[in-house]
């Protein structure tokens, strides 16, 4: 990195973290998580260290909170409530303890510690005057907060009067949520939410974490607001004092105990930086069932008069620091193993834990993927986990795939009940009963119940209104679960869907009577749903939610039959020969199970090819499959699955009912002179004048073929602002690359 990079870099740090600092202590809506946050800070540091010359007068490295939201009043703060430094590895924690011994001429092992978790909360400073509360303060830009007194009165564990305090007192702590009691209160804003929603009114947002919920509760300008919140006050440390505590850091906590504030029992003196190890070890896997989100532990040293004398620097005190907790993990208990069903029928085992937060955001359910992985084993087989499996009761660490899905990734033996049972993956659906198999070399078992399973019926039907299906106005995934097990205008299959209104007269217009809706409300839906009875034939076959089939493969079907007639027909005619293909599927797995477990090459075509020879498979039914699973992105998969619905007798016949019920459009033949014709184009960035998918529809209206990433096949790429990893794969490649502007000439007049 050179001068010029580094005061750009600079530059681009100090105003995403300033944001970033506004966004989480100003707004209580944070937009980087806190490793996020974590390691952006540690990179503007490194590069002031670099580039010391460079460094901005508004450095991140020298920001503590934000600034005070207007709509409140302001208190400076007699001593300034600054932020902590972070260790993040144990080598960290060595190296604040050498630190502050060199810094007070001791020897290694001479200083002790406190040791206290860190409360995800809101810091708050409360003062007292002559035993009154008069006052109470967020933390604020660290020298000026928010007025919050009215606010902070309302909370039971601040003492609204202490009798035996000094003349002058400021006690500081975090004021936060406890799990049960977020969820009590997200709970009640849902339901407050479907009254709302109703009345055609704007419905409240939910919190995201127990963090949030306390920062948004204590900083709302109607006091009656917060009283109605259940908010918790953890004292640990203070501000200005008209006299001592104690002569240690301890000592002081307890006192602050005994005026009457909840001090954290889990707080510890500790003698060594390994005691201090230890003790952040045991915290961290107590974190699940301490009812209250903490993300780290935080070390102080215990002498009041050493921590005085090693003072403070510019936004941190030097006798202080916050081991903080990996952010993107947490241990929790396993308390149960739940299948849920989805609209193929998979059947998908879910954990439900102990809520824990991880990311910045609670969790309470995280994806076990299948039988195999409970069991300790990948999809070929291998051990994962050391062979370690999944029990119910055990401790898990939980992790955030991407930031969005949570998964387990390790189990804690030493903590397995010796009553614990290994798992039992269900042979049966548990919602209809019906057989799950599972096929030679698929990693997922599936429900054989189609659509007399309830789960496989309702979750089809919320795809096929989904938005890039039917997406019929007023008919969401809640009104398909209401109408589901209507008794007078069910709606089981998606034929019921063009029939609700006949049935509706049927019934004497009952659908207007029920809670919720009207005479209006009741009118749109059923125009809504006249309105989508024309419908193109890619997104018809997408919206039945038949397993592989996609958006894409659903338009290459359509582009290539043309006609719902003729794709219903190959499908018919191709399925002895699919059925042929699967058995020397299964054929050649076995094959392959085989030649590994002897340890020889498989003789994979000679067992497809022995397979096939014992079908009795006409020609017509040959040529059909061989035309279908030669659609350029059509492959075996996507040709089963579709043989497989329309041969299904219950599940065809319920296709049929809809089709008997719309309008499927014909595609319009992609056009065939065009400079984008039969080639492959992907988009990346930002496009500025039109919106991706339209840019979509009108490549593929020229006949190109849109795909999600660089390869290849890749042909043309078309790089808007902000473009990354792709435009520079397409220059290695030497793939044609153009911006909008140029996409826009290149297809001009068409």
């Amino acid at each position: 990195m050179n001068l010029d990079q580094a005061r750009e870099e600079l530059a681009r740090l100090s105003a995403l973290l300033g944001q970033a600092n506004r966004d989480y202590h100003g707004a209580d809506t944070p937009t980087l998580s806190d490793a996020e946050f974590d390691r952006l800070k540690r990179r503007n540091a490194e590069i002031e260290a670099r580039f010391p010359k460079q460094k901005r007068d508004d450095s991140p490295s020298e920001m503590v909170g934000s600034a005070p939201a207007d709509g409140f009043g302001k208190i400076t703060h007699r001593v300034a409530m600054l932020s902590l430094g972070n260790a993040f590895e144990d080598d960290d924690v060595l190296a604040f303890d050498d630190r502050i011994c060199k810094y007070l001429g001791q020897p290694r092992g001479a200083v002790s510690y406190t040791a206290e978790p860190k409360i995800d909360g809101l810091s708050l400073s409360i003062r007292y005057e002559k035993g009154e509360m008069v006052s109470a303060a967020t933390r604020g830009d660290g020298e000026t907060g928010e007025d919050v007194t009215a606010n902070a009165r309302t909370i039971s564990d601040i003492p609204q009067r202490i009798p035996m305090a000094p003349a002058v007192l400021e006690v500081r702590g975090e004021v936060y949520m406890s799990h049960a009691d977020f969820e009590v209160l997200n709970a009640r804003i849902l339901e407050e939410n479907k009254a709302l929603e109703a009345a055609g009114k704007k419905v409240k947002t939910v919190f995201a974490n127990p963090r949030n919920a306390a920062a948004g509760s204590l900083r709302q300008l109607d006091v009656r607001v917060t009283k109605e919140r259940p908010l918790q006050f953890f004292a640990y440390a203070w501000g200005e004092l008209s006299e001592p505590l104690g002569s240690t850091q301890m000592e002081a906590i307890s006192r602050l105990g005994g005026f009457g504030f909840t001090i954290n029992d889990l707080t510890q003196i500790c003698d060594t930086p390994e005691a201090m190890i230890t003790h952040y070890r045991r915290i961290e896997a107590q974190r699940a069932t301490l009812g209250y989100d903490i993300d780290g532990v935080v070390y102080k040293v215990n002498d009041l008069a050493l921590q005085g004398r090693l003072g403070f620097r510019s936004t941190t005190p030097r006798w202080a620091i916050a081991h903080k907790f990996p952010a993107e993990l947490a241990w929790t208990k396993l308390e149960a193993i739940d299948i849920q069903v989805g609209r193929t029928g998979a059947l998908s085992p879910v954990a439900r834990l102990a809520p824990v937060t991880v990311g910045g955001v609670v969790v309470s359910n995280a994806t076990l993927h299948n039988e195999d992985y409970i069991a300790g084993r990948d999809s070929k087989g291998g051990v994962i986990r050391e062979g370690k499996d999944i029990r119910e009761g055990d401790w898990v660490q939980v992790y955030r795939a991407g930031d969005v899905i949570p998964k387990v990734a390790d189990v804690d033996l030493s903590k397995r009940s010796d009553a614990a049972q290994r798992y039992v993956f269900s042979e049966t659906c548990p919602i209809c009963g019906s057989p799950a198999v599972r096929e030679e070399g698929d990693a997922v078992r599936y429900c054989t119940g189609g659509m007399i399973c309830a789960a496989q019926a309702t979750e089809k039907l919320k795809h096929f209104v989904a938005r890039k299906a039917f997406d019929i106005e007023g008919l969401g995934a809640k009104q398909i679960e209401m109408f589901y097990d209507d008794p007078d205008l069910a709606i089981r299959e998606p034929a019921d869907i063009f029939t609700l209104q006949t049935r509706d007269r049927q019934n004497l217009n009952k659908l207007k009577n029920r809670k919720g809706w009207g005479d209006q409300s009741a009118s749109n839906l059923f125009a809504a749903i006249d309105e989508k009875r024309k419908i193109g034939f890619a997104r018809a076959l997408f919206s039945l939610g038949i397993r592989h089939i996609g958006e894409s493969a659903a338009k290459d079907l359509a582009l290539h039959f043309m006609s719902w007639e003729a794709l219903a027909t190959a499908a018919e005619t191709a399925r002895p020969a699919a059925l042929a293909w699967r058995a020397a599927d299964l054929a050649e797995e076995r094959e392959r199970l085989l030649a590994q477990k002897e340890g020889r090459r498989a003789r994979v075509k000679e067992s497809r090819d022995a397979a096939m020879a014992k079908c009795d498979v006409g020609i017509a039914a040959k040529s059909v499959w061989a035309e279908l699973i030669g659609i350029d992105g059509i492959g075996a998969a996507v040709g089963l699955s579709l043989t497989d619905a329309f041969a299904n007798p219950e599940e065809r016949a319920a296709i049929d009912r809809l089709v008997q019920e719309l309008d499927i459009e014909r595609p319009a033949p992609p056009r065939q002179e065009s400079p984008v014709a039969g080639k492959t184009v992907v988009f990346t960035g930002s496009l500025e004048k039109m919106t991706r998918a339209e840019a979509k529809a009108r490549a593929e209206s020229l006949g190109a073929k849109v795909a999600g990433s660089v390869s290849k096949k890749t042909d043309l790429l078309i790089a808007g602002p902000g473009a990354g990893s792709k435009a520079t794969k397409a220059a290695e490649m030497g793939i044609e690359t153009v911006d909008e502007d140029g996409w826009l000439a290149l297809i001009d007049g068409l």
